[in-house]
């Protein structure tokens, strides 16, 4: 099994190898891949040594499987000349998500679609795969009817700038900015560009993915996105109105048995998810699970993961598993 890691030099890409590792995927041979300006940069992978190559000498090694964490651009240009050579994309970026014609993929609900056919699967935005892994359940059960999200997202997933900048901050030290306004006890209600609809680009994805992975268009999403000072790990908070009624209890059971997802719900106890007890971890965190006494059938809670592991890195690589699994590459 020959795997590409597209992007490797990146905060995603140094995420990836770490989490290929510790889940020993099958790879025999590793192709570490970056922009020219990498080109024979040194990286280690269980305790080996490998150079970067570029993107046009990687297409030519005809890797089985190229994971992609290289950017939007990179990824329309060079996703399709992969796929030519026979190599099978699984894309992070944004570029492929709503295109009609890619499976938008979370394993645990919707891997089953995929085929041999399929080329390019597009990763989610990392806070829609964590939305969307506590969701699934509860829709299954009593069909969601209207969403209403905040997001807390951690400056790592705007990058390495972007947790600089946090850093320098924390330290007094001027330095190069990644937003147009200090983050350091602050919040920022801008995630990634505004469109003309007064929405942001990331609050829009937010809207419109999970009815592409649920594959529902009868329930809507409204989002608000908002940058912390935190280091790593998005929070979520999130009102569900269902068409059908549910308990509680049964409610955090459902959630307790879904594979992927712990349940932290103990306010006697002041237990609840926090971005510092998800770090480096894979599974989504949901609590603050109660009624909206506002509005009939409807739900608050609380959902909290690694953007960096579950809504990026550890994503694809389950995606790859079950491709290798099933025979599809």
């Amino acid at each position: 099994m020959k795997v590409a890691v597209v992007g490797a030099t990146g905060m995603v890409g140094e995420v990836m190898l770490k989490v290929l590792a510790e889940r020993n995927f099958p790879i025999t041979e590793l192709v570490l891949v970056a922009s020219e300006r990498s080109v024979g940069k040194k990286l280690s992978y269980k305790g080996e040594e490998y150079s970067v190559v570029g993107l046009a000498d990687a297409v030519a090694s005809k890797p089985d499987i190229a994971i992609f964490s290289a950017g939007g651009d990179t990824s329309t240009k060079w996703a399709p000349k992969f796929a030519e050579a026979g190599t099978t994309v699984i894309d992070n970026s944004s570029a492929w998500r709503m295109d009609p014609t890619k499976k938008l993929v979370v394993p645990e609900i919707n891997a089953s679609e995929l085929t041999k056919e399929d080329k390019i699967i597009a990763n989610p935005n990392c806070s829609t795969i964590q939305l969307v892994m506590a969701l699934a359940p509860l829709h299954n059960k009593y069909k969601m009817k209207r969403v209403v999200i905040s997001t807390y997202q951690s400056v790592s997933g705007t990058g390495v700038k972007a947790v600089q900048q946090l850093e320098n901050e924390i330290a007094g030290i001027q330095g190069e900015m990644a937003y147009p306004y200090p983050i350091g006890r602050n919040a920022l209600p801008h995630c990634d560009v505004f469109l003309e609809n007064g929405y942001t680009k990331e609050e829009m994805k937010l809207a419109r993915e999970p009815q592409k992975i649920l594959d529902d268009r009868t329930f809507s999403v409204t989002a608000t996105a908002v940058r912390i000072p935190t280091a790593g790990g998005h929070s979520e908070s999130v009102n569900v109105e269902f068409y059908n009624d549910f308990d509680l209890a049964d409610v955090r059971k459902l959630l307790s048995e879904t594979p992927g997802i712990v349940v932290q719900d103990n306010p006697d106890t002041n237990t609840y998810p926090m971005p510092i007890y998800a770090h480096d971890k894979d599974d989504v965190f949901v609590g603050r699970i109660r009624r909206d006494e506002t509005q009939r059938h409807t739900l608050n809670m609380w959902i909290v993961s690694d953007n960096l592991r579950k809504g990026a890195a550890t994503n694809a690589v389950q995606i790859a598993e079950f491709l290798v699994e099933n025979d599809l590459v």
